[in-house]
C-alpha cells in the first residue's frame, strides 16, 4: 500500500507515489511510545500548511471519499494524544486539484512553477503533483451550505470553491446520519465517554501487514482493538485476538460484515 504523500519528509520507506503503510505504522507507533511514560502528546494528519487529509492519506474519489474520511477519523481518535483537526476535514472535504498555475495563490506553488518554468521543466507533471500536494488544496473556502461561494462570503473569495461543494456542506451533513460530519460527532462522544481511547496503552499488531493498521487500547481492565483498512480492496488481519465474544464500538459501514477481514477502507473498533 501507497500513501499518497510525495513530500515524505522524515520517512525512511519511500517510492515514487509516496509512503508505505507499515512506514507511516512504524513512525505513529514510535510518536506514541515518546509520551507513553511522560508528557503528552498531539496528533494530526492535515493543517493549513497541507493538503486535505483524505486525498493526502485516503482515497477522494467519488467512491471511496466518505469512508476514507471516516477510517482516517477513527485513526485519529483512537491514539493516545490530543487530535487536531483542520476546518473542513471533519466534512471530507477534499483537494480542489486546480489545471491552471493561475489558479493557484500560494507562492510556494507559484515559485516552483516559475523555477521549473526557467529551467525547461514538465510543467504540466509539476501540476499534476500539486493537484495532491499544494498547500492551497487545503486552502479553499469552508463549505457551509450549498448557497453561492458555500456560504463562505458574499463577496469574492480569494480561492475557487470546491465544485462539490452542493453536496459536501455542513448543511447537507448535518441531515445525514451517515455522513462524515455525524461519524465526526459520534466519534467525539466516544472517546469522551471512554477514557481508554485517551489514556489508555497503545499496543501495536500486526506490523507488516502492508493494508491495515491495527493496534490495542488498555486501561484498568478496560481493552478496545481498532482495525483500519488503509486500502480500496479486502483486506486480512492477524491480531492474535479472540473475535468469538467481541463487542463493536463502531464501524464506518455502520455494522461489520466479518470479524475475519475487513472491506475497503473499514474502521472497526471492538471491545475485547
Amino acid at each position: 500500500m501507497i500513501l499518497l504523500m510525495k513530500t515524505p519528509g522524515k520517512f525512511k520507506e519511500v517510492e515514487p507515489g509516496g509512503v508505505k503503510l507499515t512506514a507511516f505504522k512504524k513512525l505513529y507507533s514510535k510518536w506514541d511510545s515518546v509520551f507513553s511514560q511522560k508528557g503528552w502528546g498531539t496528533i494530526y494528519l492535515g493543517n493549513h500548511d497541507q493538503p486535505r487529509t483524505v486525498s493526502r492519506w485516503g482515497n477522494d474519489s467519488p467512491e471511496w471519499r466518505e469512508l476514507s474520511s471516516k477510517m482516517l477519523t477513527t485513526f485519529l481518535f483512537t491514539m493516545r494524544a490530543t487530535p487536531y483537526y483542520f476546518a473542513g476535514d471533519e466534512l471530507g472535504m477534499n483537494n480542489i486539484k486546480f489545471d491552471k498555475i493561475e489558479d493557484y495563490k500560494d507562492i510556494e506553488s507559484i515559485g516552483m512553477y516559475q523555477q521549473i518554468k526557467n529551467k525547461g521543466g514538465n510543467l504540466r507533471e509539476f501540476l499534476n503533483d500539486q493537484k495532491i500536494t499544494a498547500r492551497d488544496n487545503g486552502r479553499t473556502p469552508f463549505q457551509w451550505d450549498r448557497s453561492v461561494n458555500a456560504g463562505f462570503t458574499t463577496g469574492t473569495p480569494w480561492l475557487k470553491v470546491n465544485p462539490n461543494y452542493t453536496t459536501v456542506n455542513v448543511s447537507a451533513e448535518e441531515k445525514d446520519s451517515l455522513s462524515c460530519l455525524n461519524y465526526f460527532k459520534k466519534l467525539i462522544k466516544l472517546r469522551k465517554q471512554n477514557p481508554v481511547f485517551v489514556y489508555g496503552k497503545y499496543h501495536f499488531l500486526d506490523s507488516d501487514n502492508s493494508n491495515v493498521y491495527a493496534y490495542t487500547r488498555e486501561l484498568n481492565g478496560k481493552k478496545l482493538l481498532v482495525l483500519l483498512n488503509f486500502t480500496n480492496k479486502p483486506a486480512s488481519v492477524s491480531t492474535g485476538v479472540n473475535m468469538s465474544n467481541v463487542r463493536l464500538l463502531i464501524d464506518n459501514y455502520g455494522k461489520v460484515s466479518s470479524t475475519n477481514s475487513l472491506r475497503p477502507y473499514e474502521a472497526a473498533v471492538y471491545e475485547l
